[in-house]
């Protein structure tokens, strides 16, 4: 058990509680930070538990990092699909950046509801 010390704040003792230090160089990108805003705003019991543990960016990085893997994959495997290719960017520039944001929205999208919002 550990030796837990107070200060004495007005009339109340007030226990120096800290919480463990979270690891400072990890950095989230777009995908953690949303899933970091996810937690914080829908599911306060999960984040408060990862942040009293130290826990918190580093669970938040692990998901950016199946985010982008999962983003990455999809966007590929669409534009075989969809025969979004160089030949098309060559010939209709237009037409391959219209195709392009089109898949890259729905693998936002399919990634934002399986993985981000959970």
């Amino acid at each position: 058990m550990k030796n837990i010390t107070y200060r004495l704040v007005n009339d109340y003792m007030i226990p120096n509680l800290t919480l463990p230090p979270e690891e400072a160089n990890i950095r989230l990108g777009k995908w953690g930070m949303l899933h970091k805003d996810y937690l914080f705003k829908h599911n306060k019991v999960l984040f408060t538990t990862l942040l009293t543990q130290g826990k918190l960016y580093q669970h938040c990085a692990e998901v950016e990092k199946q985010a982008r893997n999962i983003f990455d994959t999809l966007v590929e495997q669409m534009k075989k699909a969809k025969g979004v290719t160089e030949q098309l960017k060559a010939e209709n520039q237009m037409m391959w950046v219209n195709k392009l944001n089109n898949i890259q929205s729905q693998a936002r999208e399919i990634v934002c509801n399986e993985l981000i919002y959970k």
